[in-house]
């Protein structure tokens, strides 16, 4: 077989490899895969690919986790089962996933699937006030994981607008900052656009604030969000993502200087591209 020889992408590499993209990411950045940017995206040489997938600590079996085990949780979740769920997250913390996969390939999915049940009418409100409780006894114990010691590289502001009921989200996203160095400070679900302008105005190095919206109908909340801190002078830039901003378009037209996507991977991986090349996202 002729040998590779132009780069592939980051999201190929992590194709090949079996791992979610910020793994891949991760490898990157701790130096186990070297990679370069090309423009905005990172790219990798096939060589190196190959070279880690030789390796016996990359190659993990997930295919049985990433297939069936959103669903397990999500079954253990609804029915209100904290201990079951925990058994799951913790056998795939032992044998496959680190914690920030946890969140993505996991958790999220978990409650994704529980989401969709429940607007097909498949699941009740209770049956979802459950599942929301059990998710965030299970978010509360693995916090701590991704706390890094050493000099943080700026603070990020995390809020859910007024009207936003879901603080899962939010909370998520913080832990996978938190993982990536920075320092968050979390204003939950149902957050005014003053308590917003006000945790950015007070924050010490200021990177960025997110303002996610999962419900529909909050454009004016996250709009006046948005106003407000340009009003008040903030100057770092505003992301805006989740489900209800489910496009790039619309996250502008809201006033966003970047579109965080639709999960954490994503969010993640906006937020770097503001810090390396301000104003390209």
């Amino acid at each position: 077989m002729a040998r590779e020889r132009e780069p592939i992408t980051l999201h190929a590499a992590a194709e090949r490899l079996g791992v979610h993209y910020m793994t891949a990411y991760r490898y990157v950045r701790t130096g186990k895969l070297p990679a370069e940017k090309a423009g905005v995206h990172w790219v990798v040489e096939p060589a190196d690919v190959e070279r880690m997938r030789s390796t016996p600590a990359t190659r993990r079996p997930r295919g049985s986790v990433r297939a069936e085990g959103p669903a397990k949780l999500a079954a253990r979740m609804v029915g209100g089962d904290e201990a079951g769920a925990w058994g799951i997250v913790e056998n795939a913390l032992t044998s496959t996933l680190d914690p920030q996969e946890v969140y993505l390939e996991l958790l999220a999915p978990a409650l994704e699937l529980i989401g969709t049940d429940w607007a097909a009418g498949r699941l009740s409100i209770a049956d979802e006030h459950r599942a929301t409780v059990v998710a965030g006894r299970l978010i509360g114990r693995l916090g701590p994981r991704f706390a890094r010691r050493g000099r943080k590289r700026g603070v990020v502001v995390v809020a859910a607008p007024s009207g936003e009921a879901h603080a899962l989200p939010g909370a998520m996203l913080s832990d996978l900052l938190r993982g990536a160095g920075f320092e968050v400070v979390d204003l939950g679900a149902d957050t005014p656009a003053a308590s917003i302008v006000d945790a950015a105005q007070h924050a010490t190095r200021l990177v960025a604030v997110f303002v996610g919206a999962t419900s529909p109908g909050l454009d004016e909340s996250v709009r006046a969000s948005v106003a407000g801190l340009r009003v008040a002078g903030v100057q770092a830039p505003v992301l805006l993502g989740g489900a209800a901003i489910a496009t790039r378009e619309r996250a502008e037209l809201l006033g966003a200087d970047a579109w965080t996507g639709l999960d954490g991977a994503t969010a993640l991986a906006a937020l770097e591209q503001v810090i390396l090349e301000p104003g390209a996202a």
